[in-house]
């Protein structure tokens, strides 16, 4: 199984980097990152997953774990009527509403705090329910030092089986559920969880990128009745 310590330390190291207010450049354009908000110019898993991604025009999407919005923001720049951004962390929300703002899809996007789908209970059905998941798997018992590494990690998986037991509810009649995984992820364990709430993971695409510790899948993943 994939070294989970080499992601903490990632993420305490992204969390020294990130004690101000900063702008990042992404793809040629200026994003702003809050303090404490997970920078994808920290990892190419973001913009992996991006490419990766349909968004439904016209349609209702989901982002679950937001962090500074790139993804939800993306969304509602791809012509998503209704985009919804959640995150547990309360500075991710507001990074996302300002990156909404910076890029005038503020009216499409609604910022949310929640832990998972908490939160959500005045929201629409969404044709897409995505969750960019911290799915570095850690034990149960690891104690974290700040949310911020929650953007890396899921002790235990705790996050996940919610997410597999709750994310059906929100869709539309045709909707999907997806994440977003990496080879970084304990596969075994997440089908395990999946199946015990009565879940297939079912891959839909991939694609091959080259990080610090050498060459990750990144996966995306439709979750499906069994």
């Amino acid at each position: 199984m994939y070294d989970y310590t080499q992601s903490l330390t990632r993420s305490r190291i992204s969390r020294e980097k990130g004690r101000q207010i900063r702008e990042i450049d992404l793809r040629g354009e200026q994003w702003t990152v809050l303090p404490d908000v997970f920078s994808p110019s920290d990892s190419r898993s973001s913009l992996a997953h991006l490419d990766l991604l349909d968004f439904p025009a016209g349609g209702a999407f989901l982002e679950i774990g937001t962090g500074t919005g790139l993804i939800a923001v993306s969304a509602a720049r791809a012509g998503c009527a209704v985009v919804y951004a959640s995150d547990i962390n309360p500075a991710a929300v507001r990074n996302s509403e300002l990156n909404a703002q910076r890029f005038g899809v503020a009216d499409r996007v609604t910022a949310v705090h929640s832990d998972l789908f908490d939160a959500l209970a005045g929201a629409p059905k969404f044709d897409i329910v995505y969750w960019h998941s911290n799915n570095v798997w850690v034990p149960p018992t690891l104690e974290l030092e700040n949310l911020h590494e929650l953007a890396y990690v899921d002790p235990g998986y705790e996050a996940h089986r919610r997410f597999f037991r709750e994310a059906h509810d929100h869709l539309t009649p045709d909707g999907q559920v997806l994440l977003a995984l990496s080879s970084r992820a304990g596969r075994a364990e997440l089908e395990e969880l999946a199946a015990h709430e009565g879940r297939v993971l079912k891959s839909v695409t991939s694609a091959l990128s080259e990080e610090p510790e050498g060459m990750v899948t990144y996966e995306l993943v439709e979750v499906v009745p069994a």
